[in-house]
């Protein structure tokens, strides 16, 4: 749920971050990484110590890291300059390697666990990867432990040449159903025009929608560091706050930046839409063909209807053919009324074997721990 955010008396935004359940903060290469000296320690602990009392006070956190890049390329003493891509995949895995254990040691300080998660944004885009990546993501979420999310650059093409980072953040805070998603950047939010072109431009503290005007006052990229620039962060507001998340462009260089940002640091805030629908859950409903239907009694349908998740024991029959991750349709059984479509935990297979039987017979039946749901309510659109 996100929350109200006050204004001083000049219009400037202030804001609690523990008002926020959970909350994704995407840090940029430029803050993380010195060219000369790789990791920035005493700014990474400093954010860490920021991190650590938000989740004290009842928040969830999630870090999209950059970086692996910009280390590997000063661990390898790579030039200046644009590199090949075949160099920039090198320069991510030597990076990598490095970076994951800055993270880890810096959260570890505060007694915090942290899990790894490698992505591109084709995993938040994909189906099975996106089920395969929120669930791991949760899991971690439920035991506290912070993920600490990479865009994997050893592989990927296009992100890594165009800057993708910021857009690959907002999937993540979209499909984690963020309350918040923070960009720790070098510059202190969206302004008029690029301010080091142009001396006259003004800051805005506050956007109420993103239209033509607002995206055309983005720049590009601002340092060799920094890929993507201010254009690809309008992209990303475009996309966090259509799902209901709102965003903030902060500059993060320092110390305790998220601190800073509630002591009144200068930032932008994009509020989110009014009438947000869920990115993911518009996909299902409107653009997504049925694989198969699950038939439910009336109790699973008031279940359904009062936002739980579809449980197998309330599923009287599986049709179709359809494997994990796929649509399916929900109907009511004898009245073939659609309550609701979703994306199926089970293959039909697998479903025709648990329909109707307790989450607890489940693991007998089919060899393994069973999911949480035959259909989870976040991967569901009520009809």
């Amino acid at each position: 749920m996100v929350r109200k955010t006050q204004r001083a008396g000049n219009c400037k935004p202030v804001v609690a971050l523990s008002n926020y359940k959970r909350i994704a903060i995407k840090v940029g290469s430029a803050l993380l990484v010195d060219r000369k000296s790789g990791v920035r320690d005493i700014w990474l602990k400093s954010l860490c110590a920021d991190i650590a009392k938000l989740q004290e006070a009842g928040c969830e956190i999630m870090i999209i890291s950059s970086g692996a890049i910009a280390l590997g390329r000063t661990v390898l003493d790579l030039p200046s300059g644009i590199l090949k891509l075949e160099e920039s995949q090198a320069a991510a895995a030597v990076g990598q390697i490095a970076l994951a254990p800055a993270w880890n040691s810096a959260l570890k300080h505060h007694n915090i666990n942290t899990g790894q998660i490698l992505l591109t944004l084709e995993d938040t885009e994909t189906r099975r990867r996106y089920l395969n990546a929120r669930a791991t993501l949760s899991e971690l979420l439920r035991l506290k432990a912070i993920p600490v999310i990479n865009e994997n650059d050893t592989v990927a093409t296009s992100e890594i040449r165009y800057g993708d980072n910021d857009r690959l953040a907002a999937r993540v805070a979209t499909m984690m159903n963020a309350d918040l998603l923070i960009l720790l950047s070098d510059i202190d939010g969206l302004y008029t025009a690029p301010p080091a072109l142009n001396p006259d431009a003004v800051h805005l503290p506050i956007i109420d929608t993103i239209t033509p005007e607002i995206e055309a006052m983005a720049g590009s990229a601002a340092s060799e560091l920094s890929r993507g620039g201010m254009r690809t962060k309008i992209d990303a507001g475009k996309i966090a706050t259509h799902a209901g998340t709102a965003m903030i462009i902060a500059k993060g260089e320092a110390q305790n930046p998220l601190q800073s940002l509630q002591d009144g640091a200068r930032f932008t805030l994009f509020k989110p839409s009014t009438t947000p629908v869920s990115a993911w859950k518009n996909w299902i409903a409107g653009q997504l063909e049925p694989q198969g239907k699950l038939i439910i009694d009336e109790g699973a349908r008031g279940a359904l209807l009062s936002g739980k998740s579809l449980l197998a024991a309330g599923v009287k029959s599986a049709e179709g053919d359809f494997q994990r991750g796929d649509t399916v349709a929900i109907l009511l059984e004898g009245s073939n009324i659609e309550v609701a479509r979703g994306l199926s935990s089970y293959s039909s297979h697998e479903a025709q074997l648990i329909t109707g039987r307790r989450s607890s017979d489940i693991e007998t039946i089919l060899g393994y721990a069973p999911r949480a749901a035959m259909v989870h309510r976040d991967d569901m659109v009520i009809s």
